[in-house]
């Protein structure tokens, strides 16, 4: 029987969005399109494979048997291709979209965009919120080339590289009447604090990591990123528990002081996700270099905890 490639990603996509107005819209087809391309995918298959219910649309057993092998076969079709073609980065015009969380973001991806500027001007970066796990980035999908964060549960399809770890230190406002060059237990405790919330399941680390200490904080005001903490902080006499490498990039505010955390809270990973379909695509292959070597670049930049800045 003769297939027509054409409709595997048809297929993939329906799978993944189980709607097919998600799915035209991320094919770059209309609606109509996408159906004419389902009837042909029923004909081939002599089955249904979607049936429409109230919120979209739901797999047929066979539809659910055939989802894996297609994928594969799909990666294995990308491997082959995106790995005879050449990539120069100077000469290259590329979007690529990569699903940073709200440390990377701050903390990693200023430096990045500063070597796609040097190296690859004609590389550019589209940035997709991080959500509350993979899931939502589109990196499983594949839509999104990276996910770049802390992951707590990975799929199958998904490559994971290790880029470094990060330590944890204290900030509060530069003429803080109780804090000095040392911030004690005692006073770590008798002060309020302003807490960033890590997406989905993350929330937790924190207060699990100070539990294991037998550390108290009394959080005044939770924030959803790191940019509304020296705000905070400034017109306050609340201390916020940051990542070194965040306390590194907040350096230069005068308002602030940065000081070592009463105990030593440890260090946190921070990793890079990725589709398998990508493992051997040159550009995605050299762009994961540059953001790994940025990243041990930072690490070895970010100041110990006895140095916090």
């Amino acid at each position: 029987m003769r297939y027509d490639l054409n409709l595997l990603p048809v297929f993939v996509t329906l799978m993944e969005e189980r709607s097919v107005t998600r799915a035209a819209e991320r094919l770059g087809m209309t609606q109509p399109a996408l159906s004419n391309a389902l009837a042909r995918l029923r004909v081939v298959m002599r089955d249904p494979l979607f049936i429409r219910e109230r919120y979209g649309i739901q797999p047929t057993p066979l539809a659910l048997e055939l989802a894996p092998v297609l994928r594969a076969a799909l990666a294995q079709i990308d491997e082959v291709v995106h790995g005879q073609q050449a990539f120069e980065p100077a000469e290259a015009e590329r979007l690529m979209t990569i699903a940073p969380n709200s440390y990377a973001e701050f903390a990693l991806i200023p430096a990045v965009v500063a070597r796609l500027r040097a190296v690859a001007p004609g590389i550019s970066l589209r940035l997709t919120p991080y959500g509350s796990d993979l899931s939502e980035t589109g990196v499983i999908s594949g839509t999104t080339a990276m996910a770049v964060g802390r992951f707590v549960e990975v799929q199958d399809n998904l490559v994971v590289q290790h880029l470094m770890d990060d330590g944890l230190a204290c900030v509060v406002r530069a003429d803080h009447p109780d804090v000095g060059d040392v911030l004690t237990r005692e006073t770590y405790e008798r002060l309020r604090h302003v807490n960033v919330l890590p997406p989905g399941r993350l929330r937790a680390g924190l207060f699990q990591v100070l539990e294991r200490h037998g550390l108290k904080r009394d959080v005044a005001v939770s924030v959803t990123h790191f940019l509304a903490v020296p705000e905070m902080i400034a017109v306050t006499d609340y201390c916020a528990t940051l990542p070194r490498l965040i306390c590194a990039r907040l350096a230069h505010d005068t308002r602030l002081k940065f000081v070592p955390a009463p105990v030593d809270l440890g260090t946190f990973p921070v990793d890079m996700a990725w589709h398998v379909r990508y493992r051997h695509d040159p550009a995605h292959r050299w762009l994961r270099t540059l953001i790994a070597e940025v990243a041990r670049e930072a690490a070895g930049t970010a100041p110990a905890p006895e140095d916090a800045p």
